[in-house]
């Protein structure tokens, strides 16, 4: 991380602890809001306005929060709006990395070698974990927000006329119910797999797995019902939200993160769900399977010999190679 914009090497996943010894995220330290006519939004200042070419967007294939935003960019029609830079899978010791891996994409738009370099760009006394996704104002060289929950509802409302009217992620008369199932697939699912993996008491790795395969079984249910998303045929926030998770969870959460009840395809709702997403036009495109497999046994906390296992093979994704490769 971060020390008053200093990189310390000595990395940990774990940077904080609650009186439990449960994991405690990062809070987001930029919360400016891109608007058609650059007003403030509801956190920041104002002077983002939506315009083409004028932001990029930095993300990880393995990271989650990332993902929200990218998937955003794709459904909403603003892949030629915004530009992406992609780092390298593995974490390095000094955190997320612009290279050559297979799906990397390099950052032509500050030259940068690391994520960190990007924060002290924007403040070259930052504290804190250089993390993704970032969204980056071109024209005034800074970040304008590295919240995934805000800069997906930005790709959903912020671009105006640029984006395509033909999805709406976050109509009002499903807000009530959008903002309710947010409120509780975050805590128990969302953030609740690395609650579990990266808790440090057993008694915290214990609430997390309850909080975890409790939301799993009553998102079931609901799927069975009224699927195929949470709110029938209208694909929501909350939908991308929930299925960044789910995508991981066979290949990363279950092993690694020792979320090992079930598997997610041991529940046909939600893994007809998660075929469903795979469906929609530019999801499928947001998925790496090898980078989020590559991403997640990179951490040394969790796998130190870094081995990645081969399997599980997943239903739609990329099939399983049983061929030996060189290292």
């Amino acid at each position: 991380m971060l020390v008053d914009g200093k990189w310390t090497s000595d990395w940990h996943p774990v940077q904080a602890t609650d009186e439990k010894g449960g994991f405690v995220r990062q809070t987001s330290s930029f919360r400016n809001w891109v608007t058609p006519d650059g007003a403030p939004g509801p956190t920041g200042e104002g002077g983002f306005e939506a315009e083409a070419g004028r932001y990029h967007l930095y993300v990880a294939l393995i990271c989650p929060w990332a993902s929200r935003t990218l998937i955003g960019r794709q459904v909403k029609g603003l892949a030629e709006t915004i530009s992406v830079s992609i780092v390298e899978p593995a974490m390095t010791d000094q955190g997320w990395r612009f290279g050559l891996y297979p799906g990397a994409v390099p950052d032509t738009v500050n030259g940068a070698t690391y994520m960190h370099e990007i924060y002290t760009r924007a403040d070259p006394h930052f504290t804190g974990r250089a993390t993704v996704p970032v969204l980056w104002d071109k024209r005034r060289g800074t970040i304008v927000n590295n919240e995934s929950a805000d800069i997906l509802r930005m790709m959903n409302s912020g671009f105006g006329a640029l984006a395509t009217k033909a999805v709406d992620l976050y109509p009002e008369d499903l807000r009530p119910g959008i903002d309710a199932l947010n409120a509780a697939i975050y805590p128990r699912l969302n953030n609740g797999v690395y609650r579990a993996g990266f808790a440090t008491t057993q008694g915290a790795y214990e609430e997390a797995f309850a909080d975890v395969f409790g939301m799993l079984d009553e998102l079931e249910p609901r799927l069975a019902a009224g699927g195929p998303l949470l709110f029938g045929d209208r694909l929501t926030e909350a939908d991308i939200r929930l299925f960044v998770t789910l995508v991981r969870f066979d290949a990363a959460y279950h092993g690694l993160f020792k979320c090992n009840l079930r598997r997610l395809v041991d529940y046909p709702a939600l893994s007809a769900f998660l075929t469903h997403m795979l469906d929609v036009p530019g999801v499928r495109e947001t998925v790496s399977i090898d980078h989020i497999k590559r991403g997640y046994y990179s951490i040394k906390a969790l796998n130190p010999n870094g081995i990645v296992p081969l399997g599980p093979d997943l239903p739609g994704l990329a099939p399983v190679s049983l061929a030996r490769k060189a290292s």
